[in-house]
């Protein structure tokens, strides 16, 4: 029950993007279609969950007993460049249209907030849930419902946009306007996720 608790605080209540407004340039920038939504979507989720799996193991075996703490930061940097790199090499080579669609935004991955404020949230933040420090299981849960959340608002902004294209607007709104007021009304709706999960 933990883990569907922290799962749907990190896809719904704490949205990374909408609740909590991390990771905002892949948000606007990916969702102007479905299949590069999709293709972002899914390659944050790789790096992300992959990125904890390997960053929580490092801290806690090899930087807390060592005392090299204060290297966190940089090691964390280079696992997530790292893992960039391969889901950068594999898209060229098995999805070169994707690859081509999403330009710059793939090598920026490596510096998305989201991916480096997980990595530190699961080793520097106790559980909301247990009042402990999240577990490997529970850190992989958390990556996990943080992606699906990102997947999430990625979708439902492109769709948005999608409807704006064909819908009559005032010049003044038409663009960026109303792209942020979208973006900003969707925010609003999730925040009646609050008090979902106690």
């Amino acid at each position: 029950m933990i883990l569907f608790k922290i799962f749907i605080s990190a896809f719904l209540i704490n949205n990374v993007v909408l609740m909590r407004f991390i990771a905002l340039c892949p948000f606007i920038g990916m969702s102007t279609d479905e299949d590069k939504s999709v293709g972002m979507g899914l390659a944050v989720t790789f790096v992300v969950v992959l990125a904890t799996c390997v960053t929580w193991p490092i801290y806690r075996f090899i930087l807390e007993p060592n005392g090299l703490v204060f290297l966190q930061l940089l090691v964390f940097i280079l696992v997530i460049a790292a893992l960039v790199q391969l889901v950068e090499f594999y898209l060229k080579k098995s999805a070169p249209a994707l690859y081509g669609s999403m330009g710059i935004y793939l090598a920026l991955i490596t510096t998305n907030c989201a991916i480096l404020a997980v990595t530190l949230e699961v080793i520097n933040n106790n559980c909301v849930f247990t009042g402990k420090p999240y577990t490997f299981v529970e850190s992989v849960v958390y990556a996990v419902g943080v992606a699906a959340g990102f997947l999430l608002a990625l979708l439902l902004l492109s769709g948005i946009r999608r409807r704006i294209r064909t819908s009559p607007l005032p010049s003044f709104l038409k663009g960026t306007p109303i792209l942020f007021v979208s973006a900003a009304l969707l925010s609003m709706a999730f925040m009646g996720f609050s008090g979902l999960v106690k």
